[in-house]
């Protein structure tokens, strides 16, 4: 079973802490089961930034970064290294230990779940 830990720039936001069979699943859909607020615009496609985040643990666990992904990581608000798209990031493992920062959503025009 795989655990997510959400934290988030907003600290008025407490971490939210998902276990789960989530193998294949991105860590975008794993927010919308989870009830973990993060924008996203283009439907989980690639197409936009908006659902950016941090990976701060369990990179080798997802799948690795696309050019394509690289390039719309650059327009985000605020890239590091550790930088992701939610969309982009598919468990690969069951096992999974995986803790993400969500950057402060007052910033980022987006759709809600």
């Amino acid at each position: 079973m795989a655990k997510i830990i959400f934290q988030f720039e907003d600290k008025n936001i407490p971490t939210k802490e998902v276990e789960g069979d989530f193998l294949d699943q991105s860590i975008l859909e794993i927010t919308e089961e989870a009830d973990v607020h993060l924008n996203h615009n283009c439907g989980g496609v690639c197409a936009c930034s908006t659902c950016h985040i941090y990976v701060e643990k369990g990179d080798p666990f997802l799948e690795e970064l696309s050019d394509k992904e690289e390039d719309f990581i650059d327009r985000a608000f605020n890239p590091r290294l550790e930088s992701r798209l939610a969309c982009q990031c598919v468990l690969l493992d069951e096992a999974a230990e995986i803790v993400v920062t969500i950057p402060d959503q007052s910033r980022i025009i987006g759709h809600e779940h």
